[in-house]
């Protein structure tokens, strides 16, 4: 049988979502200080998978410039064969056709020596490239690999300095979550991945939307400080709070941090 929901009341909802808002925002402080660590790092770690995969393409190609200049190397001594053999006909001609047809032949087979003399030539060239682009790229490697495992342990760093507080802010939240109704905690954080400011829940200060700042109508603020309904701002879709609220909360986060550091 599947586990009922607890009803809490609008006040409680709004109060339950404020208290996540201030946990979610100590977590997006914490992530603010790695900056743009991670993203660095997970750049580096791309760029060098496409620099493997550059030494990958250069060490096929290199197998395949080898494997022609193999090949030319046997088509050379087939020809020698082969000039051999009609260099010792040429004593046993009976006439000038005979003679003619091996003459041409020996020219024939020694143009092919040539040919394939100058594509070993070529692939050596081509060998000799590669072996200078897979000779770089190494370099490159080791280069960035440093300068990764520089960036990695800055970022380690933070985050073995935060873990902790992170980790309880996090154990916080997921209790808080627990007295939240799903739909309108799949709400809170659509919004809050949306909103630049992480913020999904704000006060209204001075008549306007603490996200947004547009002015919020008189009849809307009624009806937030009455919160009998969750009511959200029309312009950024953010919920609304009324200012006392948010200060009581404030308040107790404050005692609550007070009472923690004197323990």
């Amino acid at each position: 049988m599947a586990k009922q929901e607890k009803e809490y009341s609008v006040p409680e909802k709004l109060a339950n979502l404020y208290k996540l808002q201030l946990l979610v925002s100590e977590i997006d402080r914490i992530k603010s200080l790695r900056g743009k660590l991670p993203q660095e790092v997970e750049d580096m770690e791309a760029e060098l998978a496409k620099f493997q995969e550059k030494i990958q393409k250069y060490h096929q190609e290199l197998n395949e410039a080898k494997a022609r200049i193999n090949s030319f190397h046997g088509r050379i001594d087939e020809a020698n064969a082969l000039i051999e053999q009609y260099t010792s006909q040429m004593d046993e001609v009976q006439n000038n056709k005979q003679y003619d047809f091996l003459t041409k032949e020996i020219e024939f087979q020694n143009l092919e020596i040539e040919l394939a003399n100058k594509r070993i030539r070529e692939n050596m060239e081509i060998v000799d490239e590669l072996n200078a682009k897979i000779h770089n790229s190494l370099e490159d490697i080791d280069e960035r690999r440093s300068d990764l495992e520089i960036k990695k342990g800055e970022l380690d760093e933070i985050i073995a300095e935060t873990r902790s507080e992170e980790e309880s802010l996090r154990e916080k939240a997921k209790k808080i979550e627990n007295n939240v109704d799903l739909k309108l905690l799949a709400t809170f954080k659509r919004i809050h991945k949306k909103a630049k400011n992480g913020l999904a829940i704000v006060a209204i200060e001075r008549d306007a939307c603490g996200g947004c700042f547009n002015r919020i109508t008189p009849q809307r603020i009624i009806d937030v400080r009455m919160r009998k309904r969750i009511i959200t701002c029309e312009y950024c879709g953010r919920i609304l709070i009324d200012e006392d609220l948010a200060n009581e909360n404030e308040m107790r986060r404050r005692r609550k941090g007070v009472l923690s550091q004197l323990s």
